[in-house]
């Protein structure tokens, strides 16, 4: 397998690479986040043998993509990143994606879906169901207000804690925030549309602005089985909570490749690597 970088991908970084892992799991990060924001999660997984090749989203406007413009629209982006996978479609593949990364991996999916190919099944993080109304306006914020209500949401969790700690370096990315915050509360979901793949819904018991209920209503975007589970801390819990989320997501990858074996004919042999 060639490195990910040979394979010319402008959205998608690899930074432990598992070449043999039985699945590809493709990482959506926050509104305002970049890739690397999955690192210390990829590490975890490679060093805790997660049996999956992490594969983190990176969007445009930030770090290395600082230079491109960045898009305000979820639909016009899952397009996109759809493509992207395209190459990477050589073994199963889930997705886990964390606040406004887990509305786009769900839009992702259902491109895959679309196209004929199944995922195993998606992770939302911290991230209400795409069927909850939006009453949010973040977007339409000065930049100061925008940076107030980023430092009330971001708590000490946040892989960007430093950037929210940092008016000048924050102001540098504000562009790219503001892009996101708009995509995610202009996001209004196709009518009737669902998964066929199963859901594994994470939320942070001490989420400020997600609440169970909300999560909750992601059973009603898959035909397939959604699990809840709650996890301390706040709306980054991710980090803090790496162990117990590396133990849900092996867990249900597994769960899932042996639902798709079963299902699956004779020509999926790709599912158990022949």
């Amino acid at each position: 397998m060639t490195a990910l970088n040979e394979k010319s991908s402008r959205w998608l970084r690899r930074f432990h690479a598992a070449d043999d892992a039985a699945v590809r799991l493709v990482c959506l990060p926050h509104a305002g986040g970049s890739a690397t924001a999955f690192f210390p999660f990829s590490r975890a997984a490679a060093e805790g043998g997660l049996d999956a090749d992490v594969i983190a989203v990176q969007y445009p406007g930030r770090q290395d993509r600082r230079d491109e413009p960045c898009f305000d629209e979820l639909a016009a982006m899952a397009d996109v990143i759809a493509d992207d996978l395209g190459p990477w479609i050589d073994r199963p593949v889930a997705l886990f994606g964390h606040s406004m990364g887990a509305t786009l991996g769900y839009e992702v999916a259902c491109r895959l879906e679309a196209r004929g190919t199944r995922p195993l099944g998606l992770f939302a993080s911290a991230c209400p169901a795409p069927s909850v109304p939006r009453g949010e306006y973040v977007h339409e914020l000065g930049d100061d207000g925008l940076i107030t209500a980023l430092k009330e949401i971001s708590g000490t969790g946040s892989a960007d804690s430093a950037v929210f700690g940092d008016d000048e370096l924050l102001r540098m990315v504000l562009p790219a925030i503001r892009g996101d915050y708009t995509a995610v509360e202009t996001y209004r979901p196709e009518p009737g549309l669902a998964l066929d793949c199963p859901v594994q819904v994470l939320l942070g018991a001490d989420d400020p602005v997600v609440d169970l209920a909300e999560v909750t209503a992601w059973r009603g975007h898959t035909s397939g089985h959604c699990a809840v589970q709650v996890l301390e801390g706040g709306h980054f819990y991710l980090n803090a909570q790496l162990d117990d989320v590396l133990t849900t997501v092996a867990a249900r990858l597994r769960d899932w490749r042996v639902e798709a074996l079963a299902s699956a004919t004779p020509d999926l042999g790709w599912l158990v690597g022949e």
